[in-house]
């Protein structure tokens, strides 16, 4: 591998002027390739304010933050976050670059690949470092969810999106020391090809679905819109969200946007409970990183009681009342 590329670069992400949290696990995988590899963690920020954030990335593992507060860059437009990435790279020859499984990540990883080369994999559930080669392991679901890819490339920069919750973020370090260092560069508006005309925020009762730690999720076997207020009950016990199988969201018993799976969301949540679903491939892809999945479904053969780590065979409107039940008296409600 070309010996003139070294360091791990990180490509944040900020939201309503706070680093989103796929950024911090980012940090913390970064940070452990960097050691293994025996070099230095960077971190890039666009957009406005991103200059008071680089003292806190440090705290949280980055050993230098790049910035830039250029106003057009204060929305993601993926003609500019292009070309400043494609430039930054050609000038600090990073030997790892991270993105997050996110919109912007899943946009931005191959436009960069394609303008600079080197290997890039995607939705990676684990990365660690051959110390010998100098290696990036990228490790991800294939064939919906089914079976785990190795993947490593001897090309670089070794380029990695990495699936939200994967990987828990360091504790801050408010004694970490680091440089925080603007970018200069001027951007020419003649680069944008396209623009973005409305931004819709998504409205949301509760815990948004991807950063819930708890998701309990519901498939044909609920059979109706109704019982679907029966698995939000259990959800907001839990302090968790509701998901839906494609089925479920198709009939119109939940919103499109509560869709996990292959065509929709994927979640990492600690707990995942899905109830009334069989379990097929397309939607397993979209909740196999859990911590720990539980099952309830009457047929013990259903393909979801393969990957779930505890399973109940019986129907769902029989477990879930007293399991509701119980939950209220342990919470005094």
């Amino acid at each position: 591998m070309e010996n003139n590329h070294r360091n791990v670069l990180v490509f944040g992400e900020v939201l309503m002027g706070k680093i989103v949290p796929i950024t911090l696990e980012l940090l913390a995988i970064g940070r452990r390739l960097a050691d293994d590899l025996g070099e230095e963690l960077y971190l890039m920020l666009l957009g406005e304010g991103t200059g008071r954030l680089g003292e806190e990335a440090i705290t949280f593992g980055a050993d230098q933050v790049y910035f830039s507060e250029e106003k057009l860059l204060n929305q993601y437009n993926s003609d500019l976050y292009t070309h400043v990435a494609d430039s930054f790279c050609r000038r600090v020859l990073p030997s790892v670059i991270l993105f997050g499984h996110t919109d912007i990540g899943c946009d931005l990883a191959p436009r960069l690949n394609g303008r600079i080369g080197g290997g890039l994999s995607i939705d990676c559930m684990d990365l660690s470092i051959d110390k010998e080669k100098k290696h990036l392991i990228m490790r991800r679901p294939v064939f919906g969810g089914n079976a785990i890819a190795t993947v490593i490339s001897n090309r670089v920069p070794q380029m990695a999106t990495i699936r939200p919750k994967t990987f828990q973020p360091l504790e801050k370090n408010l004694s970490r020391q680091g440089d925080v260092i603007p970018l200069e560069e001027k951007i020419d508006p003649s680069l944008i090809k396209a623009r973005v005309v409305n931004y819709i925020k998504e409205e949301v009762e509760g815990v948004k679905l991807e950063e819930a730690e708890v998701v309990v999720s519901g498939g044909r076997g609920i059979e109706d819109k109704k019982n679907f207020t029966l698995l939000k009950e259990l959800a907001d016990l839990l302090g968790g969200a509701i998901g839906a199988t494609r089925v479920a969201c198709d009939e119109g018993w939940v919103p499109a946007h509560l869709q996990i799976g292959q065509s929709g969301k994927v979640v990492s949540p600690k707990i995942y409970i899905a109830i009334g679903l069989s379990g097929a491939m397309a939607h397993i892809s979209g909740c196999l990183g859990s911590k720990y999945i539980v099952a309830i479904n009457k047929d013990s053969e259903a393909n979801i009681f393969n990957v779930a780590h505890l399973g109940f065979v019986g129907d769902w409107k029989e477990v879930l009342p007293p399991l509701i039940e119980r939950l209220r008296e342990l919470k005094g409600k």
